[in-house]
């Protein structure tokens, strides 16, 4: 008989389970409660110009195309361009980092710029090698289902060597000891939603997968991905059901026997819950599961600025990270204050600078990121202009001149608008990557060990946030479901 599986949420580990599973013969409905597929991935139009949205750097491109090979997307489905160099880091003083794909060449750049850090960087890149494959095998590639899977004498010794015990700025700050180039290789965490100060130091994973295995785009935006993997789960017959909000779990006797849609029960073998992961509670019964001790933590918030100019700037890279007089102190002010920073870290896409078809000639579309908080204690609508004007007058006076000028339009999300989009607390990436939510301590893919047939995938799910991560995960789900169904 053909097993049948629901998939609550079109985001990317929903997707991607649909496709592994699709792969294997099982029939899938995906319920999704908005007008489109993608969930945090998606493009923000103004117009017939667009942007991304959400996420714009690939790390582990082998990762990505070696899941969706498994789930029968050839390679050539989702092109990929690599940049190199991968970004620019500007520091107020003007000094001006630029990372590249080959270590010998960073090793130059660094030396270039810190006179006496270049055998440091060499040093990071030697040590992590070792470390990396051993910390993907253990900690990205594996779930865990029980604490004795997690604290093993292996991982206990490799967390050590990669230093758990130590926050990311202070791991990379025995690498590197000028402390604009421990920012530079530290700031990474704010990839998925950490802060340097907060994020544990195994996380000094991010800066070496940099070099080790490059950044890269998607020709045409990120946003091209869930449309990409929708046409190949349509081409198979997978139903998307948009507009479709899923009311509840149905759960009787520790089995998950379906979803509630529109007040209509519709049984199942078993179920995928792609979200948030602390917003499943409220689609299940009080007492079926334990409720944690403390709520979880989100991630960190993100104001967004999304514009189109009429110009170009051939100097200015895909990607470029504008940084403070220290970085700590106004993520503190972000953090520990709870306060929008007088000066913010911010971060600026220009995909036209290795994707000319993303503008028109001549013109550009450009995406500033500035972390933030999430979305408790600010009051969003009266003090963002000041935080954007700050942030679009720094761009200019720091790089892209002439900014002001050649605007064409504007639009901004702040964590209020992630909020109401469904993100938890207003945060960008799920709940935030500290130790008590990594590891064994994340929800993991099989969220609940008492409940039979359901699972979970998304950026707040083991192993974590970043879109190949999130596509990880989902294959574990995969895996453990298709095994529980007996495939």
């Amino acid at each position: 008989m053909k097993r049948h599986v629901a998939i609550v949420g079109s985001g990317i580990g929903g997707l991607t389970t649909a496709l592994l599973l699709s792969k294997q013969g099982v029939q899938v409905t995906i319920f999704e409660k908005s007008n489109r597929v993608g969930g945090r991935i998606a493009f923000e139009y103004e117009g017939e110009e667009r942007i991304d949205q959400g996420p714009t750097i690939v790390l582990l491109p082998e990762m990505l195309h070696g899941i969706m090979e498994e789930a029968g997307v050839a390679r050539n489905k989702i092109p990929l361009i690599e940049c190199d160099p991968l970004y620019r880091v500007h520091y107020p003083d003007g000094k001006v980092l630029t990372k590249h794909r080959k270590p010998e060449v960073q090793a130059e750049e660094v030396e270039r710029v810190f006179p006496g850090q270049g055998a440091n960087f060499s040093r990071f890149m030697r040590e992590m090698r070792p470390l990396f494959a051993r910390g993907q095998a253990s900690f990205l590639e594996r779930d865990f289902p029980k604490w004795k899977h997690f604290f093993t004498p292996d991982n206990l010794a490799l967390m050590l060597n990669l230093r758990a015990y130590r926050n990311l700025s202070s791991a990379a700050g025995l690498y590197f000891t000028n402390d604009q180039l421990r920012e530079a290789y530290s700031l990474q965490s704010l990839y998925i939603g950490g802060i340097p100060e907060k994020a544990p130091g195994l996380y000094t994973m991010l800066p070496y997968a940099e070099h080790a295995f490059g950044i890269w785009m998607i020709k045409g935006g990120y946003g091209r991905l869930p449309e990409i993997l929708a046409q190949e789960l349509a081409d198979r017959g997978i139903k998307i059901q948009l507009n479709r909000t899923v009311e509840k779990l149905e759960i009787q006797h520790g089995v998950c026997l379906g979803v509630q849609v529109d007040g209509e029960k519709h049984h199942f073998d078993a179920v995928l819950y792609n979200g948030d992961f602390p917003n499943i509670s409220a689609l299940m019964d009080k007492g079926i599961t334990k409720p944690r001790r403390k709520p979880y933590q989100p991630s960190s918030g993100c104001v967004l600025i999304y514009a189109g100019t009429n110009r170009r700037w051939d100097d200015m890279l895909t990607h470029q990270f504008f940084l403070p007089p220290s970085l700590n102190d106004s993520l503190r002010q972000a953090f520990s204050n709870r306060q929008l920073p007088e000066d913010p870290a911010f971060y600026v896409f220009n995909p036209v600078a290795v994707d000319p078809d993303a503008a028109a000639e001549g013109h550009s579309v450009l995406y500033f990121l500035i972390p933030v908080t999430d979305e408790v204690g600010i009051d969003w609508e009266k003090d963002t202009p000041r935080l954007v004007e700050h942030v679009l007058n720094a761009a200019e006076r720091r790089g892209f001149t002439d900014l002001r000028s050649s605007i064409k339009w504007t639009k901004v999300r702040t964590p209020v608008d992630a909020l109401r989009s469904g993100l938890y607390g207003g945060g960008s990436f799920g709940i935030a990557p500290v130790i008590g939510q990594s590891g064994v301590y994340r929800p993991q893919p099989k969220p609940f060990p008492h409940i039979r047939g359901l699972y979970a995938a998304g950026a707040s799910v083991h192993p974590g946030g970043g879109v190949p991560i999130v596509m990880q995960g989902a294959r574990m789900a995969a895996h453990q479901m298709l095994k529980e169904l007996g495939i």
